[in-house]
């Protein structure tokens, strides 16, 4: 049987970190099914899922404790099972951008959050010159969603754009999944 752990550890960046990680997963018969790595600032962070059986998993969880002291790293672990994919009739992947401006995040998810809509994955990044410069800083924000059989997609995508209107923000929606109609798939 095949068991799963979420590691999230975050810490100073420099080389090595991601080898190192890599070869205590091999060294304890995990296999990394999903990762994720981004740098926020000078800081590293990682997720991943590990899987195998019980043993390498209780191998695992008690060898990278004294690892991530070594590597100076905040870490947490957590036993999961295995994603069950819901039942999902479209995906879009929807991107916003214009002026930075505070709340974005907050109205956008709230948003989702009226309309019981599953966020898949969420990007968000401000750039521009420092709060010092004249020049305005702009943001972008890539969200994709899963859509359920009940949602009208035309009218959802309606709604969607008003939002953006109503927020000075440019949009665009691809649909990067329409089971109800193939023809719009990438």
């Amino acid at each position: 049987m095949t068991n799963y752990l979420v590691v999230t550890a975050m810490g100073a960046d420099r080389p090595g970190i991601i080898s190192k990680l890599a070869r205590i997963a091999s060294d304890c018969d995990c296999d990394i099914v999903d990762s994720r790595m981004a740098l926020f600032g000078n800081e590293f962070t990682l997720i991943m899922m590990l899987s195998g059986p019980w043993s390498a998993i209780t191998k695992f969880e008690s060898s990278f404790p004294q690892l991530s002291v070594g590597l100076e790293l905040m870490t947490v672990m957590k036993r999961t099972s295995k994603h069950t994919a819901q039942h999902f009739v479209s995906r879009l992947e929807i991107t916003f951008n214009g002026k930075d401006q505070r709340g974005t995040m907050k109205r956008l998810t709230q948003f989702l959050d009226e309309r019981s809509l599953d966020l898949a994955a969420l990007r968000s990044h401000a750039e521009g010159t420092d709060e010092e410069s004249t020049c305005e800083q702009t943001q972008t924000v890539i969200l994709t969603i899963n859509i359920p059989p009940k949602v009208e997609l035309e009218k959802l995508e309606a709604s969607i754009q008003e939002l953006a209107a109503d927020m000075s923000l440019n949009c665009s929606i691809r649909r990067m999944l329409d089971i109800e109609h193939p023809e719009l798939n990438d």
